[in-house]
């Protein structure tokens, strides 16, 4: 359980959530103790000591039990309850994965932002890949985190959110094993909030993906989740049915002669990797919708 008070001070609060991130989740929590002792470290099953990692750096520690599913969203709104609990009065909660590094001017920028906006309800910032060059799976990584910067549909895994509409929509959905920022998002600007990305950089991402089938389980967990999502939001979900049947489509033998033509069209647009992968990429997402389909629902990792 968790051992140290956080200081009920109107601040943010830290929720840093890992699984198995070794000395990744050391230079995290050491990134984040830099801006507050607000934190609390949510390890959904480890096995490489990451709690006591985190115990011996005086950072409070909750360890969900088996008993349950770990997911991403099971464990941020594990953290989050924490700081419901132990700061009433906290205001915003940062939300981090364990494998990324917190930069050091980002927080300022972050609260700026939420103060100068009432209905800004998350805000987050540039994520970077920490070794972009080490392999073609980690320069894939560093180009998708680079979104649009303004007024976005959602944000991902590090934001720094408002407590209010966070709480107003019950936090993450737990049912997904993926996807959970997209759906917190949708539900937080269906209640007229808004999410919007700065021009900052905000965290540096170790994705240590070195390997073909790394890559392959990181697109098909994106496929499960897609259909998930698909199913979860209806008749609100056309953006997603373009994505579920494109996945069909371009998967299936009888599209494959008109390969060629779209690996030129998205060529033109964003080079020859990103061609490449992004079409080879339909095959796993089918997998990860046919995965759904059977309900075979488990955490997949690529790590």
């Amino acid at each position: 359980m968790p051992d140290m008070p956080c200081a009920d001070d109107g601040s943010v609060g830290f929720v840093v959530i890992g699984r198995n991130e070794g000395l990744r989740l050391r230079r995290c929590l050491e990134s984040v103790a830099r801006e507050t002792r607000c934190i609390v470290y949510v390890d959904s099953g480890s096995n490489d000591g990451s709690p006591d990692i985190a115990r011996r750096l005086g950072i409070s520690v909750m360890e969900l039990s088996d008993e349950a599913p770990f997911t991403a969203a099971r464990a941020r709104n594990a953290g989050a309850a924490w700081m419901r609990e132990q700061a009433l009065l906290l205001r915003y909660i940062h939300f981090i994965d364990g494998d990324c590094e917190l930069q050091p001017d980002w927080l300022a920028r972050a609260l700026a932002a939420m103060a100068a906006e009432p209905q800004l309800a998350a805000v987050c910032g540039r994520r970077r890949e920490r070794h972009p060059d080490r392999s073609a799976y980690n320069r894939l990584c560093d180009k998708e985190w680079n979104t649009h910067v303004g007024i976005v549909d959602t944000c991902g895994g590090d934001a720094l959110l408002r407590v209010e509409p966070f709480w107003e929509v019950g936090g993450f959905s737990e049912t997904l094993i993926a996807g959970e920022e997209p759906d917190l998002c949708h539900r937080i600007r269906r209640r007229g909030w808004i999410i919007r990305r700065i021009d900052a950089e905000m965290t540096v991402h170790d994705a240590a993906m070195t390997r073909f089938a790394q890559w392959w389980q990181r697109n098909r967990r994106s496929g499960y989740a897609t259909a998930q999502a698909f199913v979860l939001r209806g008749k609100e979900a056309r953006g997603l049915l373009r994505n579920v049947v494109s996945n069909i489509f371009w998967a299936i033998p009888l599209s494959w002669p008109l390969w060629p033509v779209f690996w030129c069209r998205i060529f033109a647009r964003r080079g020859a990797l990103e061609a490449s992968f992004l079409l080879l990429g339909k095959l796993p997402h089918l997998q990860g919708q046919m995965d759904y389909w059977r309900s075979r629902r488990r955490l997949i990792e690529y790590k």
